[in-house]
């Protein structure tokens, strides 16, 4: 397909065979959801001095990624995420493991949940079923129930209040229940202004089109770090695109000298995302990293996040990283359900 395919209801459907873009317009509902799910699991409050680590791979894991942006210097303790197959050595007894995994089949996170089982800490389970949950019932470990039927990738509401209510309840961070309420309602508005029934030059649909052809680059800082990571994985699996990401300050230190060379060796673009309520020095390092990579990139976009708290700041930019990485799908004529590369690594793994 080309740039003039329409973006509409009917050209992604054509491509979209899962419906995944109508599950990504859904984050606000997924959002209000898992608080009441997290409540359904029975999970107590407990004394975990030494913080909370989140457990598990890809979009399973991200929202662990996603909450630590969003507490930011309101985490009173760490909160790590564990994406391999054991725990940071210092996990223990006084470390609350939130086991994440969309399948409740994922290798690493089945090896973490045993992991913590053999060191004594207390264990939560986010996860539709599998063996991980089978693990949980006959450990008496607290479940919470998510629910089947999407691609992990897409269930990001779910695995990001997980994480940010077993923060709350390891005593690593407040209570953001509210917050949680008010990125919802966010959600739901910024759904209608970037989904598909949007005009053709909407934010969303607009730097699909921008991004189309190049290989995207996506920056951030501080909370816009974390959904940096999102986007990346987002162009990757549902574009089928290589795509990476950097944090600021450090980029400035060491990427931003490779721009200048960027054009000779194909067609990238840089995307910066950017808050308002970062850092002052952040704020002015991503307009002099957008600047810099204009010597080579074919397209260079700053993006702004919306909302007043980090919370929601972080859930507006997920939603449009999430629905752009879907329009490019599209315009790349790609069904975004295609992830052959990793059912090969897994294949193999197991011998097949």
């Amino acid at each position: 397909m080309s740039q003039t395919t329409a973006l509409d209801r009917d050209a992604i459907a054509a491509l979209d065979s899962t419906g995944q873009l109508g599950e990504v317009l859904e984050l606000g509902t997924h959002l209000r959801d898992a608080l009441w799910r997290v409540e359904s699991s029975g999970a107590p409050q407990l004394a975990c001095p030494e913080g909370l680590i989140v457990a598990g791979m890809g979009g399973s894991a991200v929202g662990g990624r996603l909450a630590v942006g969003a507490l930011g210097d309101r985490l009173r303790r760490p909160l790590v995420v564990a994406d391999r197959y054991a725990l940071p050595g210092w996990a223990g007894a006084g470390t609350l493991v939130l086991c994440s995994s969309y399948s409740g089949s994922t290798e690493e996170t089945l090896a973490c949940y045993d992991d913590a089982a053999s060191r004594g800490a207390p264990r939560l389970v986010a996860t539709t079923g599998g063996p991980l949950a089978e693990r949980a019932r006959r450990d008496g470990v607290p479940v919470i129930p998510i629910p089947g039927g999407f691609q992990p990738r897409a269930a990001v509401g779910y695995s990001l209040v997980a994480a940010l209510e077993a923060a709350r309840l390891a005593g690593a961070a407040p209570s953001l229940a509210d917050e949680i309420e008010a990125a919802a309602a966010l959600a739901d508005r910024l759904a209608a202004e970037w989904g598909p029934d949007a005009p053709e030059d909407s934010e969303a649909k607009a730097l699909a089109r921008r991004l189309h052809g190049t290989v995207p680059v996506v920056v951030g800082a501080e909370l816009a770090a974390a959904v940096a990571y999102r986007w990346k994985c987002q162009f990757n699996e549902n574009a089928n695109l290589p795509s990476f990401w950097s944090v600021l300050p450090e980029a400035d230190h060491n990427e931003v000298v490779g721009w200048a060379a960027a054009g000779d060796l194909g067609r990238f673009a840089c995307v910066v995302l950017e808050d308002s309520h970062a850092h002052p020095r952040n704020r002015r390092r991503a307009e002099l990293t957008a600047e810099v990579a204009q010597a080579g990139a074919e397209v260079v976009a700053r993006v702004q996040a919306r909302g007043e708290t980090p919370l929601e700041r972080v859930v507006s930019l997920v939603l449009l990283g999430d629905v752009v990485s879907l329009y490019t799908a599209v315009l790349r004529g790609v069904d975004p359900v295609e992830i052959e590369a990793i059912d090969t690594v897994k294949s193999a793994l197991n011998g097949h």
